[in-house]
């Protein structure tokens, strides 16, 4: 499992041209690292915020190769997992409404994985988060 480092949005998203067309830009392949790095280079004293929505198929978070981008060896479950454990103080951000949560499985699933961890991308879930970090 690789993990990137966006410098520049627009490299991730795309962008839009002075004459207003969208263009699509590479994403994530620009910079990569072994994840066993970030393991080995952060002590469990740092803390850790995943953020996104965590919405995907259930294959690509419990299946070995299971990802649409890459061919893990390993399912994204056992990476999830491992940060969890390397990092006490870790906390999940999704811009997902709470609401919604529920009817996702695979957020179920990730927040299962990380312990409880996920708050809503809002003013209350990141005061929840951060008190939770803080500790």
């Amino acid at each position: 499992m690789a993990v990137t480092q966006a410098r520049d949005w627009s490299n991730l998203c795309g962008a839009t041209t002075p004459t207003g067309a969208r263009t699509v830009r590479r994403r994530r392949f620009a910079e990569k690292f072994d994840t066993w790095d970030v393991l080995r280079k952060y002590n469990p004293d740092w803390r850790l915020i995943f953020v996104g929505d965590a919405t995907m198929s259930p294959y690509e978070i419990l299946q070995p190769g299971g990802s649409v981008e890459h061919n893990n060896v390993e399912a994204g479950a056992v990476w999830l997992q491992r940060f969890a454990a390397h990092f006490p103080k870790h906390a999940w951000i999704n811009p997902e409404p709470e609401g919604l949560w529920q009817y996702r499985q695979s957020i179920s699933l990730v927040n299962q994985i990380i312990g409880g961890r996920m708050f809503p991308l809002s003013l209350e879930g990141l005061t929840r988060a951060m008190r939770l970090l803080s500790k």
